[in-house]
């Protein structure tokens, strides 16, 4: 039950306003951006790149408010270099849950320069997984996409390819791409059981994939 008004969301960036006597990294004035679980970046999971899985880890709420206050800060947000143009602000929002999500599946992915990935999946993280893979150095970019408007985004960011296929008939697509080979790395975005043997059968032998679901 909500027994009165609260403010929802998890995305934000903004500036320090205060911080408490705790935090020796931040100042007031600054520009951060956070992330959707608070962490200290420092226990062992944080360390290995596993902040949602932080041993003090808190999730971020009531971001879509005027004001909010961010626990474990130091560890949580990331200051950027300098105060960004205004026009930027709605790019830099996207870091602190979904471009981050997306980076976080095409690094599990082990993706490289001049790689092949497949993308399984065309809603807000498969489409920064693209986008994520292009700024990875992917030479081929094969999204799957039933999706005229999310096609296009994804060519807009990377994509070399689409396709609209779905079981049998787009790993069969996907392998001809690549000589029957299968694709380097594969980011499954999607979430169901469908959509990961999608995944997994779409890789060549070696390859790597990447699930989303592993960075919430």
């Amino acid at each position: 039950a909500v027994p009165s008004p609260a403010p929802m969301g998890h995305e934000y960036c903004g500036f320090v306003e205060e911080v408490g006597r705790a935090v020796t990294s931040l100042k007031p004035g600054q520009f951060v951006i956070g992330s959707f679980f608070a962490s200290d970046n420092t226990c062992p999971h944080c360390r290995l790149g596993y902040q949602t899985s932080c041993q003090r880890f808190e999730p971020v709420v009531g971001a879509q408010a005027p004001h909010m206050r961010v626990p474990l800060a130091d560890g949580t947000l990331v200051a950027t270099r300098d105060v960004p143009q205004t026009d930027m602000i709605p790019s830099l929002l996207a870091l602190s849950d979904v471009m981050g999500t997306g980076w976080f599946a095409a690094d599990a992915a082990n993706v490289k320069p001049g790689a092949t990935v497949v993308v399984v999946g065309d809603g807000a993280v498969g489409l920064l997984g693209v986008l994520s893979a292009k700024q990875m150095g992917a030479e081929r970019i094969i999204a799957m996409s039933r999706h005229r408007d999310r096609q296009a985004l994804a060519r807009r960011f990377g994509a070399t390819h689409i396709v609209e296929e779905r079981g049998d008939k787009g790993v069969t697509k996907i392998k001809e791409l690549t000589d029957g080979l299968g694709a380097h790395s594969t980011i499954e975005a999607v979430g169901t059981q469908e959509s990961m043997m999608q995944a997994i059968r779409s890789t060549r032998a070696g390859g790597h994939v990447g699930y989303v679901g592993v960075s919430h």
